[in-house]
């Protein structure tokens, strides 16, 4: 009787690493709707106006800096150079360097602005994505990969801030560099003008079919990478399974193909990449080689002057380079818009678990539940609970037992309103849970799970997040209460020893005792074992048993059974399959009926006397365990 197969249970801990379908980010992405994306995305860099107009002005000044030079020069060579008037034209190369310095000032002002901008933006951003995360209800994560939506957290935030610290104000003096180098070029002269432009058509129908080309090859650059890693990561999170199976060599033959695929797919996408700057260089070369020419036969009928066509090859050579970045920046900027839809959509997600307006707060309960004809599915039309009712008292102990997907743990899961009911109702002293506020209702439930989560922090800290307001002297009290004292007193650093992630460096009793002195220190009225001591040696699991019999004295407690013997105290057992209780009553009730239950347990103690067990005493019975003076008030 292994747990059910059903949608994580109600503390589910992060899943498998990785970062979506796409690997190590998305390339070349395009967004459903461009526009409304870029509102949404205004609305969180609208608010530093200020700045943004500061950034405006820079990159204007910038712009019209970069174009100072070439004009400059010309003028320099024509007025200073060829009259050989060298303290004149001295003059004019220090002007020329001082509009550089003064072009790297500006460029310097708007890279620390943007960026201020850009990271406070992006800091709201991803706030109100993860807040949002917290507050969605856990049929959300059941439909999604933790991968998915750890990409939208990683992949997606660093693509808008990309397009916000680099490309978007890249973008803006692009286009005004070629605004302002197309208009200085007429004004100075005509003809030379359209000389130059004669090559700018097969530069932008060279520039786009390139650039989708090279959109196509990463896109399926992309997609191998993504099978590439999706292959690494399974191979590595199984490499257990793999060595005592001995199939490395599949696992290479495999891993082969999808990197010999990728190999294939990144030679084709670069080689389109490292054609552009050649093609460019060509058509620069022919625009310059253009302009000399057409300027050389001006010059030579008294309509271009040297300084003039000096000018003019500047501007060619300057002309070519905000073109192709205008290509490369708005592949760029689509990725961002695409992967801001994204995380909007996440944002947008509502939480299908919420409170009634005036919900009743839970303060101090008895205990009391009952289950009324409650019907419940995760998927509509696949019904998991059928008309189930229950009634367990203050301070009883009720057992859930049966096979594989009978529906043990999705009655806890709905008890703690994790999911919503579609028929019946919950009560808790009396009141529907529907109209209580979920967190106060889920501050009265204590929850040990066969598989514990622990985060990476101390120990202490581990059982502190029980209570967050906790001493530690209420700690070290709740750990000796749950029989976690011992072991962890004898860690490298106690109480204050690292654990590592997930708590790998604990053995899963260790886990388990402190996930129960956690449950100790929240000091819940209604307390959730779900097969708590079903992986654990026969020896942690009486030090286990002991921690929790000491928690589930005097407390309502629901425990989902692995191992039959552990539930022979409980008040009353519940036999449920197929999503209905068949069976129902106490261990040695259940026993003498020779029905379902018997069989189960049978099955685990073939050949044990049943007939002479003793009746075991209730947990009721005993009264509540006398809690330690330090946590006795919580």
């Amino acid at each position: 009787m292994s747990r059910d197969r059903r949608p994580p249970g109600p503390m589910p801990g992060p899943g498998p690493g990785g970062h979506g379908p796409m690997g190590g980010g998305r390339t070349f992405e395009r967004p459903r709707d461009t526009r409304r994306a870029l509102v949404r995305l205004a609305k969180y860099v609208l608010p530093y106006k200020i700045s943004l107009v500061f950034v405006l002005l820079l990159i204007v000044a910038s712009t019209v800096l970069s174009l100072l030079p070439p004009y400059l020069l010309g003028v320099a060579i024509d007025r200073y150079l060829l009259p050989r008037n060298i303290m004149g034209f001295l003059g004019i190369c220090l002007l020329i360097l001082g509009i550089y310095v003064g072009n790297c000032l500006a460029q310097a002002g708007q890279g620390i602005l943007v960026t201020k901008v850009a990271q406070r933006a992006l800091s709201r951003i991803r706030k109100d994505l993860f807040d949002h995360l917290q507050m969605l209800s856990l049929s959300y994560f059941d439909k999604r990969p933790s991968g998915e939506l750890m990409s939208r957290l990683t992949n997606d935030i660093d693509a808008i801030s990309n397009a916000l610290t680099l490309n978007a104000a890249q973008l803006i003096s692009s286009l005004l560099t070629v605004t302002g180098i197309l208009i200085a070029m007429f004004v100075i002269n005509f003809w030379l003008a359209l000389g130059t432009l004669l090559v700018v058509p097969l530069m932008v129908g060279v520039t786009f079919l390139i650039g989708r080309k090279t959109f196509e090859g990463f896109r399926d650059l992309q997609a191998q990478l993504g099978r590439l890693n999706g292959n690494m990561e399974e191979s590595i999170s199984g490499a257990r399974v793999i060595q005592a199976f001995g199939q490395q060599q599949v696992v290479l033959a495999n891993f082969d193909n999808s990197n010999f695929a990728v190999r294939d797919a990144g030679i084709k996408a670069m080689s389109f990449v490292m054609l552009m700057q050649p093609l460019m260089n060509l058509m620069s070369n022919m625009s310059i080689a253009a302009v000399a020419g057409l300027g050389g036969w001006l010059a030579f009928i008294g309509l271009a002057s040297v300084g003039t066509i000096a000018t003019f090859i500047n501007y060619a050579r300057n002309f070519t380079m905000p073109l192709r970045q205008l290509a490369d920046l708005y592949n760029s900027l689509q990725t961002a818009l695409a992967g801001a839809e994204r995380v909007f959509e996440v944002i947008d997600e509502k939480p299908e678990i919420t409170d009634k307006p005036g919900a009743y707060v839970l303060e101090k309960i008895e205990g009391e539940v009952v289950f009324d004809h409650v019907d419940f599915s995760y998927v509509p039309g696949v019904p998991v609970l059928k008309d189930v009712s229950l009634h367990a008292k203050p301070g009883q102990t009720t057992a859930l037992v049966g096979p594989t997907g009978a529906g043990k743990t999705t009655m806890v899961n709905v008890l703690g309103r994790f999911y919503d009911i579609e028929e019946g109702a919950i009560l808790i002293d009396g009141r529907d849970i529907r109209d209580v506020e979920k967190d106060s209702l889920r501050r009265q439930l204590g929850v040990v799970l066969q598989d514990v989560f622990l985060f990476s922090d101390t120990a202490m800290e581990n059982i502190r997040y029980g209570r967050l307001d906790a001493t530690d002297e209420e700690c070290i009290a709740a750990a000796k209460l749950a029989n976690a004292d011992q072991f962890i007193t004898r860690l490298p650093q106690g109480y204050k020893t690292m654990l590592s992630e997930r708590g790998s460096n604990l053995s899963q009793g260790q886990r388990q005792l402190l996930s129960i002195a956690r449950a100790v220190l929240a000091n819940p009225s209604i307390l959730v074992l779900d097969e708590a001591t079903s992986s654990v040696d026969t020896r942690t699991e009486i030090r286990i048993q002991e921690a929790l019999l000491r928690l589930m004295k005097g407390r309502t407690s629901f425990v989902i059974a692995h191992r039959l013997s552990t539930i022979r105290n409980a008040d009353q057992l519940l036999v449920i399959n197929d999503g209905q209780i068949i069976e129902r009553g106490t261990h040695r009730s259940l026993l003498e009926k020779r029905g379902f239950y018997y069989n189960l347990y049978m099955s685990q103690f073939k050949g044990t006397d049943i007939s002479v067990e003793p009746a075991a005493p209730s947990l009721t019975q005993t009264g509540k365990t006398e809690m330690p003076e330090q946590i006795k008030n919580l």
